[in-house]
């Protein structure tokens, strides 16, 4: 297996490790059809393109407050959505956007609530970190860093008191991982057998400083060994071994065995958020992500060794899903803006 091995993770037996509790999820690849290849590619282009071009709207001032994109992590929640049935749900912190389109909700609807138009999916009232779809499954979008893993264990809680067999997908990243409201949810779901996959995306820098430099324990697949849940770390860029390590994961919460804690080891390529210009790290060590463990490279790449397309192929699929972008980018532009009575609807009283 391909596995990232950064400065972080050098010292450790690598994304394959795992507290060894439960289901052995650690080092597996699934095995891609042509069809789920494709898909994949796909789904990682769709999130990249609309990041790249949130990002140039930002500059633009056409996206106003915070921006957190999601450029380099696209295989966690891409992999992920792949593993989860309908049925599962979705909640996650302020770096949204790519799980809003893993979801399938439209492009359209959330490039206008960037922009606050009144087609955004909170009529443009909430904007970049407040989003949300009953439809698909998708419960947020948070602001408040970790406040989506109480959430997150309330969903499960909400499945196992139904006896639905869905499961809430929670993620958060590794700076929230420090959070108190974490291990309380831990605790609560582990007592009670609920059916949660936390999913800590690992992006080794927080808000903007080293894990190394933050946390007393930087393997946070062990975060809940006191607590008895099972954890295993992922190579987070390559999207087959995040569906494969889902697939554990989910089977483990479907048979009432309780949480499980997946740690995606992944890498943002930007800042923290629009305005952060990343001075913690090495453009060297950016440019040697990219270039050895991007996410939607690796897929190309074994699409074209195995003949399964062409870069005439590759170059289709990427213009197709560039007109989506693009058309997305134009209604967010042009939508008008909410009523001034907005002000005064969706208040809780």
């Amino acid at each position: 297996m391909a596995v990232a091995q950064t400065a972080q993770t050098a010292e450790k037996t690598g994304p394959t490790g795992g507290n060894g509790a439960g289901p052995a999820g650690a080092g597996k690849i699934a095995d891609f059809t042509k069809e789920q290849e494709l898909h994949a590619l796909r789904q990682m282009l769709l999130i990249r393109r609309f990041e790249e071009k949130a990002g140039q709207m930002y500059g633009m001032g056409l996206i106003g407050g915070f921006c957190h994109l999601y450029i380099g992590q696209e295989a966690v929640v891409v992999g992920m959505k792949l593993a989860a049935r309908d049925g599962d749900q979705m909640i996650t912190g302020y770096r949204d956007h790519g799980h809003m389109l893993a979801c399938d909700m439209d492009p359209k609807g959330v490039m206008a609530e960037l922009t606050g138009r009144r087609g955004g999916y909170s009529k443009g009232k909430g904007g970049s970190m407040h989003m949300f779809s009953l439809e698909k499954k998708f419960y947020g979008g948070h602001g408040i860093v970790g406040a989506q893993v109480p959430l997150g264990t309330g969903l499960a809680f909400a499945n196992k008191y139904r006896g639905n067999d869905s499961v809430s997908l929670t993620y958060f990243g590794d700076g929230a991982a420090n959070q108190g409201q974490v291990y309380e949810s831990f605790n609560m779901a582990e007592l009670w057998k609920l059916p949660v996959v936390y999913v800590i995306e690992n992006n080794r820098y927080a808000m903007g400083t080293s894990v190394t430099r933050s946390s007393a324990q930087t393997d946070f697949s062990k975060r809940g060994v006191s607590f008895n849940i099972p954890g295993w770390q992922v190579d987070g860029m390559d999207v087959r071994a995040v569906k494969a390590a889902s697939e554990e994961a989910l089977a483990w919460c479907r048979a009432g065995k309780g949480p499980v804690i997946l740690e995606m080891m992944t890498y943002r390529y930007r800042g923290h958020s629009m305005s952060d210009p990343a001075k913690y790290r090495t453009k060297e060590e950016v440019d040697k992500m990219r270039t050895e463990h991007d996410p939607i490279e690796q897929v190309r790449k074994r699409l074209l060794d195995k003949k399964w397309a062409s870069e005439d192929d590759l170059k289709k699929i990427d213009a197709s899903v560039r007109a989506i972008i693009n058309e997305a980018a134009e209604f967010a532009t042009h939508d008008p803006e909410p009523d001034v009575s907005e002000l005064y609807t969706d208040v809780y009283r």
